[in-house]
């Protein structure tokens, strides 16, 4: 009997190289292939990188490195990819090395290497493909590329221009994953506002959204420009069409930050409608990130984006420390801002942002919530979210004493105790108003 060629997959980096990850696995799972968790019994190993800054070239090259000493056929694509030197100059003994939108290459690079499946091997996969996620919720990008310029970025570089999927072809795939039991999907692109205006038929977000609202699952959209784009799809959280959460990469809050960043600059405005999206849906959740010590960036400037952060109260903050990405044009600026000024300018922010999280999240206990469980530990603690919290980047809810329920499950629960990420909750059956001790599971 010919032997089954085995294959090692990590994925490294954001939800849209996840996508990319389960394309490539459907791929390789339809044609036979059989994919292994344990690197030492696999005839092959495929590292999916993430090349956006520092931190993330650093973890790929690392992943890189461990693969190979667990496998001599390792073959790398994604982001990084791109910079097909800086792999090669540290690893010479990869078999290939491939840029991001790739599949086809890397599909043949897989059969070069180690051959084909024999033809009693392939199988049936859904049209919607293989999650690497919990089944019960899903990513589904519904766009490719970028057409901003910001300075900080070279994504428009990696993976082209806007290029939308049209509306029929993302609700097929919605469609069949809600089939397979899918309550969850999560709407990411790398401006999800700016889905559909590349396409001959024009569409919009909002088109889409309200589209994927027949499904009757939880729609989550990430990655939104502040716009009228935005606007839009706050009008179908307070219709409760989408779940009342917003993801808009702020990046910055200085005029002439944002102005360096080649990013919208109107500080005011941005305020103005925050305060206009928690009138239209009162219960919104709003996210952001930012990025602390760009190029130039002064003491007085950061002071002011701290200001902003204190007035506008956003639910949840992430921030990264500023890093050179080859290739962007923000590297030029100066001056640079010291390692240790930028590190401790991250602590500050995320340390007002625990503040402020703290309050809102303290305004939540004695409410009840949908939750839905992502997972059950053996001390029968269920943990999973409210519709006001991401998968992997918000906080968890922790229910305990949850004998009987699934990872997978959506159930009403009572909040009992926050801190400023993570809250425990009581199903309202037991709940009596007893204040608990707060323990993260």
């Amino acid at each position: 009997m010919q032997k089954i060629p085995s294959i090692g997959i990590v994925s490294l980096g954001c939800a849209k190289n996840l996508v990319d990850t389960q394309r490539l696995t459907s791929l390789l799972v339809a044609r036979g292939y059989q994919i292994k968790d344990e690197y030492d019994s696999c005839d092959l190993i495929i590292v999916n990188t993430c090349g956006f800054i520092a931190p993330a070239i650093k973890e790929s090259l690392e992943a890189i490195g461990v693969a190979l000493e667990h496998s001599q056929k390792v073959i790398v694509m994604g982001c990084l990819g791109s910079n097909d030197k800086l792999i090669l100059q540290n690893y010479p003994n990869v078999l290939a090395v491939y840029g991001p939108g790739m599949r086809a290459s890397v599909m043949r690079g897989v059969i070069k290497a180690i051959g084909e499946p024999p033809q009693d091997a392939v199988q049936r996969v859904n049209p919607s493909g293989i999650l690497l996620t919990p089944p019960h919720y899903a990513y589904v990008k519904v766009a490719e590329g970028c057409r901003h310029r910001c300075s900080f970025c070279i994504i428009p570089k990696l993976r082209g221009p806007l290029r939308s999927r049209s509306v029929d072809h993302i609700y097929a795939e919605c469609s069949d994953l809600v089939k397979n039991g899918v309550k969850e999907l999560l709407v990411i692109a790398q401006d999800s506002s700016d889905y559909g205006i590349d396409l001959k038929e024009k569409s919009s977000i909002y088109d889409l959204c309200l589209k994927l609202s027949e499904l009757k699952r939880w729609i989550r959209v990430h990655y939104v420009y502040p716009s009228a784009a935005a606007d839009s799809l706050v009008e179908l959280m307070a219709d409760r069409k989408i779940v009342p959460y917003i993801d808009v990469p702020l990046q910055h809050a200085h005029p002439d930050v944002l102005k360096a960043m080649r990013r919208p600059g109107n500080i005011e405005k941005t305020l103005k409608t925050i305060e206009r999206w928690r009138e239209i849906c009162p219960d919104i959740a709003i996210r952001s990130t930012f990025i602390a010590g760009f190029p130039g960036e002064t003491d007085e400037q950061f002071n002011f984006l701290l200001d902003f952060l204190k007035e506008a109260k956003l639910d949840r903050v992430g921030c990264f420390a500023y890093s050179d990405v080859e290739g962007a044009a923000a590297n030029s600026i100066e001056p640079s801002v010291p390692f240790d000024v930028r590190q401790d300018r991250v602590a500050r922010l995320m340390e007002l942002q625990e503040q402020i999280s703290y309050a809102k999240l303290q305004q939540r206990i004695g409410k009840s919530y949908e939750i839905i469980v992502d997972s059950v530990t053996d001390e029968h603690v269920a943990i999973g979210r409210s519709m006001y919290e991401s998968p992997d980047i918000d906080g968890q809810i922790f229910i305990e004493d949850a004998r009987g329920i699934r990872a997978g499950d959506i159930v009403k629960a009572i909040i009992t105790q926050a801190d400023a990420h993570d809250m425990n909750a009581m199903l309202p059956s037991k709940y009596n108003q007893t204040t608990i001790p707060f323990a993260r599971v």
